[in-house]
């Protein structure tokens, strides 16, 4: 099963305007059998710039935006090998997803 921080290719629909997903599910729960995941967006057909909340990558030659806002959950099965990790840039990710979740905008 795919392990946090990993890179896939998007299994469902829309794969011109997100290329990719990364896991961001703990491996704690790496029993479970579906993941959580964030969509990276293709950031010349979004032309986002990079954020604290959509920071960008490079995954496969293509320039990619986390959306944070776009969360889900897939089988982990229907994720296919994984294609890069971002294990080291793990901490600008928690920090984004920190963003979403956080109460500090009370």
């Amino acid at each position: 099963m795919p392990d946090q921080m990993s890179v896939h290719r998007n299994p469902g629909r829309n794969q011109r305007a997100i290329p990719f997903v990364v896991v961001v599910q703990s491996n704690r729960f790496r029993e479970s059998a579906r993941r959580v995941v964030v969509p990276l967006l293709d950031a010349t057909e979004f032309g986002q710039a990079d954020t604290d909340f959509g920071p960008q990558f490079l995954i496969d030659g293509r320039r990619v935006v986390l959306a944070p806002l776009q969360i889900t959950n897939v089988h982990g099965n229907a994720l296919g090998p994984a294609v890069a990790s971002l294990i080291s840039e793990d901490i600008r990710i928690i920090n984004a997803l920190d963003s979403l979740l956080s109460r500090a905008w009370r």
